[in-house]
């Protein structure tokens, strides 16, 4: 194996559920940190090797990636047959549509980020293998953002023609859910990382994410509806962004915090 690679595949078989299992039988089931003391590996390379053990371990199960796309549009789908489909009517409410329906689909997602690995003991071999989880949990947190919120941003403009959102305002929609899906999947990750070692910790999970995504729901549909009325969106996005970085700071440190808590009581 490369010197620049510091993971290897491991013959431990997940023995918890399904998908572990089938996991395991791909040889995928998970990657183990091998200390090399004579030419310890880069943070690049820690990184680049969690990325990437990451990211084939997520696109194996399709369906956990397809959940937020459908969901996003079945539920904007829904709003004209419930309301009326009428231009009058959805347009002016098109951004507030687009806005919750991402922000309960990125939501959705979020169960299932830290808890099958806590499930099989694959979580407490990397919060121990003598790397830096905090850029491992890093590499988590992008590829579930590449994966789930990066998708919902390109798939956001058809649903956005559907409400009739006028076209001068799909660079606007794209913009902040750009930075605000990233916003939201790192913020949703603390509360995903509090609760993963609690049962039925869905509820809990929901009740403490919901009030730190508001400020997020307020510049984002701000800046797409004074992008539908011609006034400058540039300080509701430079707020997202800020958000966004202030995320991207302190949530893989808040992450591994609460993943260690999670291990010590499981």
């Amino acid at each position: 194996m490369p010197s620049s690679d510091p993971f290897r595949l491991s013959d431990a078989m997940r023995l918890n559920t399904i998908e572990a299992q089938s996991r395991a039988e791909s040889g995928v089931a998970f990657c183990r940190l091998e200390q090399k003391k004579s030419n310890p590996p880069s943070l690049y390379a820690v990184f680049k090797a969690a990325f990437r053990r990451e990211w084939r371990l997520s696109v194996q199960n399709k369906g956990d990636l397809l959940n937020p796309l459908v969901f996003f549009s079945l539920v904007t789908i829904l709003f004209p047959l419930g309301i009326a489909p009428s231009a009058e009517i959805l347009a002016p409410v098109a951004p507030g549509i687009l806005w919750v329906a991402a922000l309960l689909a990125v939501l959705l997602s979020l169960d299932a980020l830290f808890r099958p690995d806590l499930l099989d003991g694959s979580l407490e071999q990397l919060l121990l293998n003598g790397y830096s989880p905090t850029l491992q949990v890093m590499a988590r947190l992008l590829v579930h953002w590449l994966l789930t919120g990066l998708p919902l941003v390109l798939l956001a403009p058809l649903l956005g023609v559907m409400l009739y959102l006028p076209g001068s305002a799909f660079w606007a929609l794209m913009s902040s859910l750009l930075l605000g899906t990233l916003a939201l999947s790192l913020i949703g990750a603390i509360g995903a990382a509090i609760t993963t070692g609690l049962n039925k910790s869905g509820v809990l999970m929901t009740l403490l994410v919901l009030p730190l995504y508001i400020p997020v729901l307020i510049f984002g549909t701000g800046a797409i509806g004074g992008a539908i009325l011609g006034d400058p969106i540039g300080g509701h996005l430079a707020l997202l962004a800020a958000v966004a970085l202030l995320a991207l700071t302190f949530a893989p440190l808040a992450c591994t915090a609460g993943l260690k808590i999670a291990v010590a009581a499981d």
